[in-house]
């Protein structure tokens, strides 16, 4: 028991911390850490991103190579694929992927690994953070035993947090650093210490009650917007028909300064969160026996918007078969490269199938599903614009038709 106490107390004067995972949420989360005077090994399994950061490249829009190079030159972050300096760690956070599989179910295989190697090298004493989006219950019941029976140790030897993140890449007002966090504890010691530890560079942190709370509360906030956009995309439909443009009606509509929040039409929900977090809402009501309709009909409706599209491409040209058309943007929001849940993917995929030929651009993807981007220009019989990136010149493309996803009329 000494000899326990006196490991936990050695731990408390580590200020060495493992950021498992350097996407979106990892490497923003190790770089502000780092900033704040922690020692940070930046973890992941890909030795391509790994060889990428060594060389102070960002991965990600978010972070400049300036901000890696100096974190990388003063010491404060050290990227690796060497799972074995967890045990050198006070801190673990794990912020891996949580995507949908091919058959449309939450897929935890990711978090499963990263937690079964955390715990083979998790040292008594270590608090463990969670930051992945999860089920209500996915703590509690999978990842702490998972913890306990990799480590050897007891419930009672290292403390488990859960804190979602709140990432939105390219979002200029909100950031890691003043964006409200959530944070809960297996136990209030947990609670207190992974509030401390985010106090150091985050300015406002909410405790929630327990890990479920929090854990809920994530897949809520995208649930919300997941919703709210759906039906968006389905009044679009009525706008379209009646030809008027819908933004022009949201405008119209936020002009109201209460009960009124706006969102705003699009090909399709993507990304790691919006189309991701409400199937495991959906999934954890299901096996209590509680339906979702809500979800579902949204779920359904997104799932609908490139096939819309596609039937909107074909009644502009009459038919599709063996017509040219450019799909402008293939990133699942402006300004970023990254693909993930891209609805873009299911538009191409129905406009081949009506035999058009397809091509797409997006100087920011550059590479996606083996084929390269091409120039905007003249030599197509109609454009989609799917991802309005701010760089794009649309004068490029002279007098070929175009179909504003957005909702333009």
């Amino acid at each position: 028991m000494l000899l326990k106490k006196l490991q936990r107390f050695l731990g408390k004067l580590n200020n060495q911390i493992s950021v498992v995972g350097q996407g979106y949420v990892g490497l923003p989360l190790a770089i502000a850490a780092a900033a704040a005077g922690y020692s940070v090994f930046g973890l992941d399994n890909s030795e391509e991103r790994i060889a990428t950061l060594l060389r102070s490249k960002s991965p990600i829009e978010d972070l400049t190579d300036d901000a890696i190079h100096k974190s990388i030159a003063s010491k404060s972050y050290n990227p690796t694929t060497d799972m074995s300096v967890i045990a050198q760690s006070e801190i673990v956070l794990i912020c891996v992927p949580t995507p949908l599989s091919d058959d449309h179910k939450p897929d935890l295989t990711a978090l499963i690994s990263a937690t079964t190697t955390v715990g083979r090298n998790l040292k008594i004493g270590s608090l463990v953070i969670v930051e992945s989006t999860i089920e209500p219950g996915t703590c509690r019941n999978l990842l702490v035993p998972i913890l306990i029976e990799e480590s050897g140790l007891s419930v009672d030897e290292f403390e488990f947090a859960y804190s979602p993140e709140r990432i939105d890449p390219r979002n200029q007002k909100w950031s890691i650093v003043n964006t409200p966090k959530l944070v809960a504890g297996y136990t209030d010691s947990a609670s207190k210490n992974a509030e401390g530890f985010y106090t150091k560079f985050v300015s406002k942190l909410i405790v929630c009650s327990s890990l479920e709370i929090a854990e809920t509360a994530k897949l809520l906030e995208n649930s919300f917007r997941f919703v709210n956009i759906s039906f968006i995309n389905e009044l679009s439909f009525f706008c379209q028909k009646i030809n008027i443009d819908i933004n022009e009606v949201i405008t119209a509509a936020s002009t109201k300064p209460y009960g009124f929040m706006p969102f705003y039409p699009s090909i399709g929900v993507g990304g790691h969160c919006i189309p991701v977090d409400p199937i495991y809402l959906a999934n954890a009501a299901k096996t209590v026996g509680i339906s979702t309709r809500f979800i579902d009909l949204a779920d359904q409706i997104n799932q609908e918007m490139p096939k819309y599209f596609v039937d909107r491409a074909e009644e502009k040209l009459g038919e599709l078969k063996g017509k040219r058309v450019l799909v402008v943007g293939v990133a699942y929001k402006a300004n970023v490269a990254d693909v993930r849940e891209s609805p873009v993917k299911a538009l191409i995929d129905g406009l081949k199938h009506r035999g058009a030929q397809v091509s797409w651009h997006d100087n920011l993807v550059e590479m996606w599903d083996g084929e390269k981007s091409v120039s905007l220009s003249e030599d197509y019989d109609l454009a989609i614009l799917s991802t309005p990136h701010d760089y794009l010149d649309l004068t490029k493309l002279g007098n070929v038709p175009i179909i504003d996803t957005r909702g333009t009329v």
